[in-house]
């Protein structure tokens, strides 16, 4: 697997939840070639290098609606609720997991998150020159109906009153 595919297919494994782009505990320990349990047990046992703002845990709701978002449940009937890590939980990830295949791993999961950023600023600037454009020719349609209504009156012959006016009557 090439690095541009592999950075590809973590990119699609990277979801947003409560606004924050995550990854899910299962996604990563496959990832990382490690169990979950053994992935959230470092979690445990380092918990102090995981702040809220690096992993949290999701909520029944949120489950379930991943589950409708997904279809079938990817997490084999788990009796706890999934972690999810952001970009820092992921870079904190590698250093207690502390393996060659976790450092590679984590290299290519922020490559992921370093061009998912860069895509949604492209077209975050994209949307801004649309809006822009948007504005500017707003106004427009009406104005090229006048025009056109101008045009057609030109077209017209002229009529009796008009042609007398002008000293082209009878």
């Amino acid at each position: 697997m090439t690095k541009a595919i592999a950075v590809e297919i973590i990119a699609a494994k990277i979801l947003e939840i409560r606004g924050k782009k995550v990854m899910l505990d299962a996604d990563l320990a496959n990832l990382y070639g490690v169990e979950v349990k053994q992935l959230l047990r470092q979690l445990r046992r380092n918990i102090e290098r995981f702040p809220a703002d690096f992993t949290y845990q999701l909520t029944k709701q949120e489950v379930a609606n991943l589950r409708c978002q997904f279809g079938a449940s990817n997490w084999g009937g788990r009796r706890y609720l999934p972690y999810v890590f952001t970009q820092e939980g992921v870079a904190m990830l590698s250093s207690v997991l502390n393996s060659k295949r976790a450092i590679q791993v984590n290299i290519v999961i922020m490559r992921a998150f370093v061009k998912l950023k860069e895509l949604l600023l492209t077209h975050k600037g994209l949307a801004m020159k649309l809006e822009a454009l948007e504005r500017k020719y707003t106004g427009h349609d009406k104005k090229i109906k006048d025009i056109f209504g101008a045009i057609r009156q030109l077209l017209e012959p002229p009529s009796e009153e008009k042609r007398r006016i002008a000293g082209f009557g009878k």
